[in-house]
């Protein structure tokens, strides 16, 4: 076997070259090779490098001083006291060789660059996806109460008194009511701040009661926004009047000119154009739908939780309808699974291909997949775009266009692999799950093709 080392202690003086020896005389006795790094008091000798990180089997960090270690990502490491590499350095040898992969783990990777993604943005997108956020946890447990209430039968809740009809009014007669209004007041929040919570919400249940949908409700949160911004920003009261600001004067007028504006300007035009939008999807069949479910599928796929795949996912969402199935919600959710699931595979059948890390990262990326969280390919695709992207872009559009092909239906926004097991909530289930393993194939047999060895 193979080893490197890093020794280093508080004084750079004695204990970091008695650690060095004493690993270099356990390693000649054992027959190892071994690469030792010094961080003494003259500074880094022997420094290891990228070769023989890469060719080493594990690393041994036996050190009391900061250490540099990004640059061992994805090899087996322990980290010890430098007393311990003088006192029993056998230990450590096997301790090294049964030793965890170091690194990030896959979610803190993708936790990382959602933060990054998040401060990144900016302007109307920053506002719009501000109200997304907010908005997805009563879409979620919404749609999932009335899934719940799909256990007792499809139009079980119908039946006035029953569980079904007290879940089907919770999850869509409350949550899913509230969407329209918590996206646009959340919008106008981020414009505004507090100042635009109230003309946004109430905008938004004038988009809703107008049958203007996501359409209506985005228009009515910036429009909310901008409004109470406006007045917050050039309405000056006195001093002794400044305390009417934030509870008369801005929620008032702000509310009035926005409610006024919702309906007679916006609410009947953007409720048409919804209503004929809504009426076009329902008309898709054939070759249409099958190109429709091929778009999300690229969409979700390309940018793996970022704007474009946001997009997709807005759009499925919108949608939705309480104590129905939507087949292209169906089509955005598999073809969201598909990623990190494709790239698991991958991993999984193909290790040549991919590091130790990889390896690691892709065991999460099974449980991330499953639970529709597309930013499990994020690291993946970071450390190999033109292969990786071009290759979850394959599957997710085989998985969209096979789903809407077999116009399968799916009732919830979210929950992944475990939605499959909630009766009715998915309809034609068997080739759902086909459309996925479809998918998943691809994107995995893509990687195989493009992706060469690993040296």
């Amino acid at each position: 076997m193979k080893f490197v080392a890093v020794t280093a202690c508080p004084t750079g003086i004695a204990h970091t070259y008695m650690a060095a020896e004493a690993l270099k005389i356990k390693a000649e006795e054992l027959g190892y090779d071994l690469k030792v790094e010094t961080r003494g008091s003259v500074g880094a000798e022997d420094e290891l490098t990228p070769e023989d990180i890469a060719g080493a089997d594990a690393v041994i960090v036996a050190a009391d001083a900061q250490v540099p270690m990004d640059r061992f990502n994805g090899k087996k490491l322990i980290e010890v006291p430098v007393a311990d590499a003088i006192k029993d350095p056998e230990s450590l040898f096997k301790k090294a060789s049964a030793a965890p992969v170091y690194g990030k783990s896959l979610q803190d990777s993708v936790d990382e660059i959602k933060s990054e993604r998040s401060s990144e943005r900016k302007g109307v997108y920053k506002h719009l996806m501000t109200g997304v956020s907010f908005m997805i946890p009563f879409v979620v447990a919404g749609g999932l109460l009335i899934a719940f209430s799909f256990i007792f039968g499809i139009e079980a809740f119908k039946e006035e008194g029953t569980l079904a009809a007290a879940l089907m009014t919770i999850g869509g007669g409350s949550a899913f009511a509230l969407m329209i209004p918590i996206l646009s007041g959340y919008i106008a929040f981020s414009i505004a701040d507090r100042p635009g919570l109230v003309p946004g919400m109430v905008g938004g249940m004038l988009a809703a009661s107008a049958n203007s949908g996501f359409l209506g409700g985005i228009i009515a949160g910036f429009l909310a926004g901008y409004v109470a911004k406006a007045i917050r920003d050039n309405v000056k009261l006195p001093k002794s009047m400044a305390g009417l600001m934030p509870v008369l004067v801005i929620p008032v007028f702000s509310t009035l000119i926005v409610g006024l504006v919702m309906i007679y300007v916006v609410g009947k035009p953007v409720g048409a154009i919804n209503t004929s939008m809504n009426e076009f999807l329902k008309s898709m069949s054939g070759t249409n739908s099958i190109i429709l479910g091929l778009l999300l599928g690229l969409m979700m796929a390309f940018d793996m939780g970022g704007p474009i795949n946001k997009a997709a996912y807005a759009f499925g969402v919108s949608t939705l309808v309480a104590g129905a199935t939507s087949p292209i919600m169906a089509a955005v959710m598999a073809a969201g699974m598909t990623p990190p699931l494709g790239i698991a595979l991958a991993t999984t059948l193909f290790s040549k291909k991919f590091t130790a890390q990889e390896h690691e990262a892709g065991k999460a990326a099974w449980a991330m997949g499953i639970s529709f969280i597309t930013e499990g390919a994020i690291p993946f695709a970071a450390a190999d775009p033109l292969r990786v992207i071009p290759s979850i872009m394959v599957g997710s559009a085989v998985t969209g266009a096979l789903s809407m092909l077999f116009n399968c239906g799916l009732a919830v926004p979210h929950g992944g692999i475990f939605v499959l097991f909630i009766p009715n909530a998915v309809s034609n289930l068997a080739m759902y799950i086909v459309s996925i393993a479809a998918g998943v194939g691809a994107t995995a047999a893509m990687l195989f093709v493009t992706k060469k060895d690993i040296a």
